[in-house]
């Protein structure tokens, strides 16, 4: 039986970073690379940077489409709510073993909120940096709180 890791991205500069861990998982024969777009990679407004991981040889197995046009704190607070949902739903379809994330966005914590629920487990990569004055602290604070595995 092959493990399901699911690598969650939602802009192009942790796409980046995640890329070489998903090289490495798709070429693991024991292991099956699940990707979920979320966030900017499917706003025509930062460029549907979703479209470079299809060039980049790898399938989408689902785009949770969570943000509002505005970026006020009540726009994030409705898009982290509708995050959870289609997290909930998109990991529910696909089952993974494990989730990986990178860094401290809102789209992130609603994964990993919904994944701490399914209990998944999640590794998360940046958690140790930090962002003086900002809510992204807290944010990757909750984040490691929920995540199973640490790479700072």
């Amino acid at each position: 039986m092959n493990r399901k890791i699911c690598i969650i991205t939602g802009t192009r500069a942790e796409y980046g970073l995640l890329r070489w861990v998903m090289d490495g998982i798709k070429n693991d024969p024991e292991l099956k690379l699940q990707i979920i777009v979320t966030g900017m990679h499917l706003s025509s407004e930062f460029g549907n940077t979703y479209q470079s991981i299809e060039q980049d040889g790898f399938q989408i197995d689902r785009k949770v489409e969570m943000l509002t046009s505005s970026d006020t704190p009540v726009a994030i607070a409705k898009s982290i709510g509708l995050g959870l949902i289609g997290f909930a739903d998109a990991l529910n379809e696909l089952t993974p073993n494990l989730i990986v994330v990178l860094g401290d966005r809102f789209e992130i914590f609603s994964a990993v909120s919904a994944a701490l629920i399914a209990r998944i487990p999640v590794a998360h990569i940046h958690g140790g940096e930090t962002t003086e004055g900002a809510f992204d602290e807290s944010i990757r604070h909750s984040i490691s709180k929920m995540a199973w595995w640490h790479f700072v």
